[in-house]
């Protein structure tokens, strides 16, 4: 997949197990892998911080191949998934870090555009949750590059 603002294929990632067999080490049942999710989610966890700690911790490459959903789906079916999904928290947290920044280094013209670019990614991901209704039609993000000039 490549990247939306640079000219380079981004080509770089991991490689997701070929079988959608449950692997034959993992012991814990579905319900508990269950449970470890929920726990770690009302201690405050991202799903993918989630995901790293099952695997790293108990061995657990995939919650897909073991229960057949994933860990945002478990969330929700739970009632505990996060009101915003993580990659546009992601973004407004890192905007907002940059905008931060910025009021700091007024004449940081690089950044201004690269607040300008992570402002255009936040816009159309918003839109996109939108239409699929994962965030409210009124949700909005305010820009704050008007003050910087």
């Amino acid at each position: 997949m490549g990247r939306v603002h640079s000219h380079r294929h981004g080509k770089s990632h991991s490689t997701r197990p070929v079988t959608p067999i449950a692997p034959t080490w993992v012991k814990q049942t579905p319900e508990e892998i269950e449970e470890l999710v929920v726990k770690y989610a009302k201690e405050g966890l991202k799903p993918s911080e989630i995901g790293i700690k099952l695997r790293d911790q108990y061995a657990i490459p995939l919650t897909r191949q073991i229960i057949k959903k994933s860990v945002t789906e478990i969330l929700e079916q739970k009632g505990v998934k996060p009101d915003m999904p993580e990659d546009l928290s992601n973004l407004v947290t890192k905007a907002i870090g940059l905008q931060k920044h910025l009021r700091a280094n007024k004449s940081d013209r690089r950044n201004v555009r690269s607040l300008e670019l992570l402002e255009a990614k936040v816009h159309r991901l918003s839109s996109y949750y939108k239409e699929i209704g994962r965030i409210p039609k009124t949700w909005k993000y305010k820009a704050v590059i008007a003050q910087l000039e």
